[in-house]
C-alpha cells in the first residue's frame, strides 16, 4: 500500500516536489460502517495538521490566507465522500451563504497543486475531490448506473503492482485503480 507522508511535502512554485512513499502491509479489506467511524477519529485529529500545511502553502506561494478559504478547506477536510464542488458549495454555504462558486473552484485547485486533495474522475462528467487518504493508498469500485463509488484496498494487487513495476524497472510514484461496474444494489 502506498503512503504518502505530508509532513515532508515542500513546495516550490506550484507542486510539491517531495513526497515520502513507502509500502506498507495491510490485510485486504472492505471499509465497513465501523472502520469510517475508527478511522473519522483518527482523521479529524489531522485537520489542523492540513489546516497548517495548506497555511504554509497559501504563504510559500505568495497568496493571503482568507476565512473563506479556510472555512472551504476545513469542510473539506471533514467530508469523508468523494465531494463535487457543487456539493462542497452547498455544505459551505450552510455556514457561509456568500462563498461563491469561483472561490471553491479556486481553493480546491489550490488543495489539489499542494498535494491535500485527489482529483477524480469517476465516468460521470464531474470532478470529484478526495481528501488524501490518511491511513494510505485505496482503490475504487464504481457503479455505473448509481454512481456508488466503494472504496478497497487489497495488498495482493499492490503487491503484483509492485512486481510488475519492478520487473520493468519501472518507477511508481503513485496509481489508481478504478473498477466500473455494477454494485449488488443495481446488478
Amino acid at each position: 500500500m502506498v503512503e504518502r507522508n505530508l509532513a515532508k511535502v515542500e513546495v516550490a512554485g506550484s507542486r510539491p516536489v517531495s513526497r515520502s512513499i513507502f509500502l506498507r502491509t495491510r490485510p485486504a479489506a472492505r471499509i465497513t460502517a465501523a472502520h469510517r467511524r475508527s478511522e473519522k477519529r483518527k482523521f479529524a485529529m489531522s485537520i489542523a495538521k492540513k489546516m497548517k500545511i495548506f497555511k504554509s502553502y497559501i504563504e510559500s506561494s505568495g497568496l493571503k490566507s482568507t476565512s473563506q478559504r479556510d472555512f472551504i478547506a476545513e469542510t473539506f477536510f471533514r467530508t469523508n465522500t468523494h465531494i463535487s464542488l457543487d456539493e462542497l458549495l452547498k455544505k459551505a454555504k450552510r455556514k457561509t451563504p456568500r462563498v461563491g462558486y469561483a472561490t471553491v473552484y479556486r481553493t480546491m485547485k489550490l488543495l489539489t497543486d499542494c498535494g491535500l486533495a485527489v482529483a477524480r474522475q469517476f465516468g460521470d462528467g464531474q470532478t470529484r475531490y478526495e481528501n488524501l487518504p490518511d491511513d494510505g493508498h485505496h482503490d475504487h469500485l464504481i457503479c455505473i448506473k448509481c454512481s456508488r463509488i466503494d472504496e478497497f484496498r487489497n495488498d495482493r494487487i499492490e503487491q503484483l503492482q509492485s512486481e510488475t513495476a519492478k520487473k520493468h524497472g519501472f518507477t511508481v510514484l503513485d496509481h489508481k485503480l478504478e473498477l466500473y461496474g455494477y454494485c449488488p444494489d443495481c446488478s
